[in-house]
């Protein structure tokens, strides 16, 4: 017998609502097929069957929220009895004394509602009751609010048609009504250049100085649950790095257009670092560990994280696995789909998984010194500053001094003192300057 659980989907996620089981009880499971859905506010992804048999016993029903861990089913050989198997309408949750059930009659705005579903209502401005549920007792599923978006935007206007997060974040910045803006995208959209345009033609709202409360959403809560304890859990020290990236900044200007025009988006910066932090730990495993009970354990496999900004929602860190192996494009193809499918909402559990190392990348917003909190249980996390043009001091071959305009920026290490000492760290940083100086990156480009 194999018990199903509901897995682990983000080192911030405490629990996930079971969508949609793809089986039902009495068939015939496959290992590696899809066995039920999975949602959570950051992950929406299909759970494959951990081994072959009959799936023998269900135990969350769809739309069921539970914590991590808990057994959803269970895979047998298909010779348990009658008795030994369990379906939906038997489960814990619905059998419960303090539960409804499936014959009690429940008000829409007391139903739990999974998190697809709430995100879809916040994304289109949709309360639950707008919406008529088609799922076991009336439950609102994914399909029903996307039924309702499709009838909304058949018939657009700017006050209720689909406000992407930016614009709707906008509007709100400059207290402007969407019903006040003539939409110029498909279907007679709000454009974020719609919005911008109005601010500049000074129609934003008079200053609201009433405080505003906002709660926390999902996202939000444990976001800031998992930065209190990493601050409680590990010594954060912080190390700063100036680093001149203008070879990198030459194969940018160089190469770049090409690259741009055969994949579609831009050669940034963050590839770069990318390859030669990887390069770098390499040389200084002790950064690419975790700590234990007193003991540190170094990871052999090189998992990069990577932090993608959710805009107000919080973040997420999808995971690089093995990225020592990759090239520069690769690894640019790597973040780009991470970063996409992360904003989407379409991360896998793989995804999430397996991180030793992370990057946060807050640079393309032009910052110049980010003290970022550490990932746990990783040791150490870099942050990638702004890079700008600065004036530097260059030495020639015979050790003549002159004045040049380079491609500057700082890269900051908070790593934490259980780990590893000072020296180690700063070796760290030296090293990964040294790649980024005199690493030949035009080649593979």
């Amino acid at each position: 017998m194999t018990d199903i659980v509901m897995p682990q989907l983000g080192e911030t996620v405490a629990d996930g609502t079971v969508a949609r089981w793809f089986k039902a009880v009495g068939d015939t499971v496959v290992r590696g097929e899809p066995l039920f859905e999975v949602s959570t506010d950051k992950v929406d992804t299909e759970i494959p069957a951990p081994a072959d048999g009959v799936l023998s016993a269900i135990l969350v029903a769809e739309g069921t929220t539970v914590d991590v861990g808990t057994v959803l089913a269970r895979i047998g050989d298909g010779v348990e009895s009658p008795a030994e198997v369990s379906t939906p309408a038997t489960t814990p949750a619905q059998s419960s004394p303090s539960m409804p059930t499936a014959a009690t009659p429940r008000d829409i705005n007391e139903e739990k509602l999974s998190p697809v579903v709430r995100r879809l209502l916040t994304e289109h401005d949709l309360e639950a009751s707008d919406v008529v549920g088609t799922g076991p007792n009336g439950r609102i599923t994914r399909d029903d609010v996307l039924a309702v978006v499709a009838a909304r935007t058949a018939t657009p206007t700017p006050a209720v048609g689909l406000l992407s997060p930016v614009v709707r974040r906008l509007l709100t910045e400059h207290g402007l009504e969407a019903s006040s803006i003539v939409g110029t995208g498909p279907d007679g959209r709000l454009t974020r250049k719609d919005v911008e345009d109005a601010v500049a033609r000074g129609t934003s709202a008079p200053v609201n100085h009433d405080e505003v409360r906002i709660p926390f959403t999902k996202v939000r809560r444990l976001t800031a649950e998992h930065m209190v304890r990493s601050k409680a859990t590990s010594p954060h020290t912080l190390m700063v790095k100036e680093i001149d990236f203008e070879r990198v900044e030459q194969v940018r200007r160089t190469l770049g257009p090409a690259f741009k025009a055969a994949n579609g988006y831009s050669l940034t910066y963050l590839p770069f670092v990318a390859a030669a932090t990887v390069a770098a730990l390499r040389e200084f495993p002790h950064l690419n560990a975790s700590v234990g009970a007193d003991e540190l354990i170094v990871h052999g496999h090189i998992n990069l994280g990577i932090a993608v900004d959710l805009d107000t929602d919080g973040l997420v860190v999808p995971v690089l696995h093995d990225a020592d192996t990759a090239s520069v494009p690769e690894l640019a193809a790597l973040i780009r789909d991470r970063a996409v499918r992360a904003r989407d909402r379409k991360l896998t559990v793989p995804d999430m998984q397996g991180g030793t190392f992370t990057i946060s990348n807050p640079g393309p917003y032009g910052t110049l010194l980010t003290g970022a909190i550490i990932n746990q249980p990783q040791v150490a996390i870099l942050a990638t500053d702004g890079v700008s043009r600065k004036p530097v001091v260059v030495t020639d071959a015979h050790g003549g001094e002159s004045i040049a305009i380079h491609s500057v920026g700082l890269v900051a290490l908070t790593f934490d003192h259980r780990a590893v000492d000072g020296g180690y760290a700063a070796r760290f940083l030296a090293r990964l300057n040294d790649i980024l100086q005199t690493r030949d990156w035009a080649r593979g480009l």
